[in-house]
């Protein structure tokens, strides 16, 4: 088996606004938080399923879609034809 070959498994957290997820993964970042004398790389979510409405019962956090299907609308009408 060839050496160094593999990815350095880190200690994250994974944060959605107050949820956290405490695990590991390959990722880094420039935020350190200390968990029982451990140090954990903080990597925020926009979505998860902690805030997706699919998997949250429905509730829905905001986000910003105004427009997008007039833009579309307008990008592929198509020309009113002459009588």
């Amino acid at each position: 088996m060839k050496a160094d070959i593999h990815p350095k498994y880190n200690h994250v957290i994974f944060t959605d606004g107050d949820w956290e997820l405490v695990t590991r993964s390959t990722m880094k970042s420039n935020e350190v938080k200390s968990i029982n004398g451990v140090d954990h790389y903080v990597i925020p979510l926009s979505v998860s399923a902690y805030t997706h409405p699919f998997w949250n019962g429905g509730s829905q956090r905001f986000v910003d879609t105004a427009g997008r299907l007039e833009r579309f609308q307008r990008k592929y009408a198509r020309p009113a034809r002459k009588a």
